[in-house]
């Protein structure tokens, strides 16, 4: 396994893994600015517990590095729309502007930060996990299995293109409206049932696979954010769940993922990738509350992250009929469980 001093010594290396940016988050929050995408100098030089003089003269050492991660200096016009845009009230003649693989970077090149050296050795453990996996050989397709790939597909279609047709035939038809509603109404109706077929089929089968929980957790913490988000949404199929979508991007408006029970509740879930040293914390729970109760109005809210929660935020969690995932219970649920508030 290469040393994480290596990092220091070779941009090549850097370069390489440079995409891992959800390391940040797994060893210390990182605050953005307004736009979702960026920080300041002076939030890098916070979020390494470090000076600003020792970035700025990192950036001047490793200027050409750094602007290939999409390091900028804003000045003029550009910085006058970036304020604008992102309502920052400041007189500051230009800006320094980090986005999430420059900060990546800055970590792999800063050495007097202990902040750094975490960041530096849990990424190289994640790269060094994803390429150790081994890569399993599908199984010979059996009847069962044969079915669940049926059902998916049949499932995808009817979730994908059928439904949203009626949806379209629905708003320029005066008609034939109520006609229309009720095929649609048909439609999802075959599409729950096929979900909980496949559903069943997957807890039949589950016993027989025999995948142990340390193999599972271990696949998950070599995942990026958007693989881990990927991941829940697959849980969610599997348990019967439909139109799930991964929501993405900085505009999500606090939620990840959005989703139907089987029997049509509204679900939203927060998923957060953190090292399992770190925990959730109140506060992170209280925001996703507003998110999922009052902007989503949803009908069940869960919270899914790969390590604890506070003592705190399970008591808010309770409080507020939120589901906190945490490592062990996701652990579970990965392995074939399904959770209680989805059946």
């Amino acid at each position: 396994m290469i040393n994480e001093t290596a990092l220091l010594e070779s941009q090549t290396l850097r370069g390489s893994v440079l995409d891992r940016t959800d390391v940040l988050d797994r060893v210390k929050a990182l605050s953005l600015l307004p736009d979702g995408m960026h920080v300041t100098t002076a939030m890098v030089a916070s979020y390494f517990d470090v000076g600003l003089e020792a970035i700025k003269s990192l950036v001047k050492d490793h200027r050409t590095e750094l602007e290939a991660s999409g390091y900028r200096l804003l000045t003029g016009e550009e910085l006058r729309s970036f304020k604008n845009l992102s309502g920052i009230q400041s007189r500051t003649r230009s800006l320094a502007l980090f986005p999430r693989r420059a900060v990546l970077n800055i970590a792999m090149l800063l050495r007097d930060s202990d902040v750094a050296r975490q960041v530096r050795v849990y990424l190289l453990d994640m790269e060094y996990l994803a390429r150790t996996q081994p890569v399993e050989n599908p199984a010979p397709a059996d009847t069962a299995s044969l079915d669940a790939h049926i059902d998916q597909r049949i499932t995808h279609i009817l979730g994908k293109t059928v439904v949203p047709l009626f949806n379209a035939l629905i708003e320029t038809s005066g008609e034939h409206r109520r006609e229309l509603t009720a095929l649609r109404a048909g439609v999802q109706h075959i599409e729950r049932r096929l979900q909980q077929h496949h559903t069943r089929l997957q807890r039949l089968e589950a016993p027989r696979e025999g995948r142990p929980l340390a193999g599972v957790m271990a696949a998950m913490d070599a995942m990026n954010g958007r693989e881990f988000e990927e991941h829940v949404a697959r849980l969610l199929r599997r348990d019967g769940c439909t139109n799930v979508v991964v929501q993405g991007g900085g505009r999500d408006r606090g939620i990840d993922i959005t989703a139907l029970t089987a029997d049509g509740r509204r679900i939203v879930v927060q998923c957060k990738r953190f090292a399992p040293h770190l925990s959730i914390t109140s506060p992170e729970l209280q925001k996703f509350l507003g998110a999922a109760k009052v902007l989503h109005d949803s009908e069940v809210a869960l919270f899914v992250a790969t390590c604890p929660f506070t003592r705190d935020a399970l008591n808010i969690a309770a409080e507020s009929d939120i589901t906190a995932v945490h490592r062990g219970m996701l652990e579970e649920w990965s392995a074939g469980a399904v959770l209680t508030v989805l059946e």
